[in-house]
């Protein structure tokens, strides 16, 4: 193992950026998080508090990168504990808000373009952190993970080279269409949260999808139900190289960071849990299991 590469439980550096896709004539916002010498304090990641070093010098060392897919509407705060427990665990983590896919601006949810976008997003991210000043000579080269939930699954998995098609009611003219997706060979494994995966029922759809994959979903899960994570099983060329379980009691959301207080309510989906699941607590133990995958990909 490189030297500074892991640090134990250090700080977690914060900063924002914009990542500006020429092909739509507009931006996209990225969240980062970052190994960092300069102790955290108490801030304000939109709603939520969290104790961070914003805009903190990285620190010294090279660190692998990992990139957190959001789920379709949704938005990369929803991740933030995980992201912090990574970086002050020895990575650099990118959370970009998919556009027109995300809480703000979902204009193209359901659609082939949808498709197509996000993916490519993920490869814009990726670039964008091995030309950034800040973390030149920081980052490991092609020691990339996708952390995907939901939508963000077939993002991840598209990305690592899974090949998708649309559904009819998801083009124009209402024809299945093969969505071209160029892979991105830096990326060395995937976390799979809860994965929306039909976009690959087609033969030989994820044939090329060869790095080794953390993959779990939830038991009481109304949105990607367990059939999502079969077709996964079913579809890579080998599937040992899935480590994969299901999560007794857990819902859809139960992988998102936990809400405050005053959020949590029954009108507010992404905060409700299967009654007696803890949260908390399962963010605490899934943490540590993606921490773990992690390293040994990346030792």
């Amino acid at each position: 193992m490189e030297q500074n590469t892991m640090v134990e439980q250090g700080y977690a550096g914060y900063c924002e950026t914009e990542i500006f896709d020429a092909s739509l004539g507009r931006s996209f916002p990225m969240l980062v998080m970052y190994p960092s010498n300069t102790p955290e304090s108490e801030d304000r990641l939109g709603p939520y508090p969290l104790e961070l070093a914003r805009d903190a010098e990285p620190a010294e060392g090279t660190f692998p990168l990992v990139l957190v897919s959001h789920g379709s509407g949704g938005t990369p705060l929803a991740y933030r504990t995980l992201a912090r427990h990574l970086a002050r665990n020895g990575f650099i983590v990118g959370m970009p808000e998919h556009p027109f896919n995300n809480r703000n601006d979902n204009s193209l949810e359901g659609t082939a373009k949808n498709l197509s976008y996000r993916p490519r997003h993920l490869k814009m991210a990726v670039d964008w952190f091995f030309e950034n000043k800040r973390f030149d000579g920081k980052m490991k080269p092609d020691a990339v993970t996708i952390i995907g939930h939901s939508m963000g699954g077939y993002t991840a998995l598209a990305a690592a080279g899974g090949v998708p098609t649309s559904f009819p009611h998801e083009s124009p003219d209402y024809q299945p269409q093969l969505i071209e997706v160029e892979p991105d060979r830096r990326i060395r494994s995937l976390v799979l949260l809860a994965p929306a995966s039909v976009w690959y029922q087609a033969e030989g759809a994820l044939n090329s999808v060869t790095v080794p994959i953390l993959m779990l979903d939830a038991e009481k899960d109304s949105h990607t139900p367990l059939f999502h994570a079969q077709i996964i099983l079913g579809g890579v060329a080998d599937r040992n190289m899935i480590l994969y379980r299901t999560v007794e009691n857990a819902g859809h959301f139960s992988f998102l960071s936990p809400f405050p207080e005053s959020m949590i309510n029954s009108s507010f989906p992404p905060s409700q849990d299967p009654p007696g699941f803890d949260r908390v607590q399962f963010q605490k133990t899934l943490q540590d299991e993606i921490l773990s995958f992690l390293r040994n990909q990346h030792s």
